[in-house]
């Protein structure tokens, strides 16, 4: 009669230990990934500031690029190049910045905010003069930019209107000065004869100025006429000789804020960006890949 109790009792307890070692299994599970049992990584979210141009391109890649990494959620914030170091100086968080001139990058780098190391040159650009097809616009190019009825530009801090300025500028249409940022809008407007000119925040905006037909010519990126070969003319595109090289930058950006989830995430998400797959997907939306 002892014997069956003794039984019983150790039947009851060698149930409670198998019972807790299943939950303890399942927990472990839990944490898991299902398909091949590896832990799961970390979840974590990734701010990374792009060039109002590189919109499109990045919202691609950055789905890609969560196929294989579906815990990273990537933030992007788009506009021209000097709004978002200005967003970053005033201390918004980031961890990536991508801007569409070297300028802005230098700028950051002199601050002490360009995670060593990390820098890189990505893409090439180069800058158009676009119309509405059938607009009957005068205008063939930036040698007679003012024989249009308006124009949309970008403002002097925005890298498109930067390069613009500087074309003009070679070709003789406004004077030289150290600093072509700084030549406005309205100096602009008046070197070409007092042509109406809407000055615009970024380069989307002045595609959008253009394809709405608020303005009749424009100068944005080629990149940027992707997905509007049925509504835009390309009048020009010009040259480097006149504008330099339109070299995009990338680095890691220096944040506090980041645990080492977020910073190996963007660490990575970066590789990417600088991986042949990506370089594939740039070329497919008329970036220039072949950079140093």
């Amino acid at each position: 009669m002892i014997r069956k109790i003794v039984s019983s009792l150790l039947a009851v307890v060698l149930t409670g230990a198998l019972l807790v070692g299943c939950a303890g299994s399942a927990a472990e599970k839990d944490a898991e990934n299902p398909e091949t049992g590896e832990d799961k990584a970390e979840e974590t979210e990734i701010q990374v500031f792009i060039a109002a141009s590189l919109n499109t391109v990045m919202t691609e890649l950055a789905e890609m690029y969560n196929e294989e990494h579906p815990e990273v959620k990537i933030t992007f914030n788009a506009d021209s190049s000097g709004t978002l170091l200005t967003q970053i100086e005033e201390g918004y968080e980031c961890d990536i910045f991508f801007s569409a001139a070297q300028k802005q990058m230098d700028q950051l780098e002199a601050d002490g905010l360009v995670e060593d190391g990390t820098r890189a040159n990505v893409v090439n650009n180069q800058v158009v003069v676009v119309t509405l097809k059938d607009s009957g616009t005068a205008v063939t190019g930036l040698e007679n930019l003012e024989n249009a009825r308006s124009i949309a530009l970008a403002g002097g801090s925005v890298p498109v209107g930067k390069y613009t300025r500087q074309a003009l500028v070679n070709l003789g249409k406004l004077e030289s000065v150290e600093d072509v940022s700084t030549i406005t809008t309205q100096q602009v407007s008046e070197a070409l004869g007092g042509v109406e000119i809407s000055e615009q925040d970024n380069v989307s905006k002045v595609l959008t100025a253009v394809v709405e037909g608020s303005c009749e010519v424009g100068t944005t990126y080629y990149s940027d006429t992707y997905g509007y070969e049925d509504d835009l003319e390309i009048l020009e595109t010009v040259s480097y000789d006149l504008t330099g090289d339109v070299i995009y930058p990338i680095a890691r950006v220096v944040n506090e804020e980041a645990d080492d989830a977020q910073i190996e995430a963007a660490e990575d998400f970066l590789q990417f960006i600088l991986s042949d797959e990506a370089k594939a997907v740039f070329d497919a939306y008329y970036f220039d890949t072949d950079v140093e």
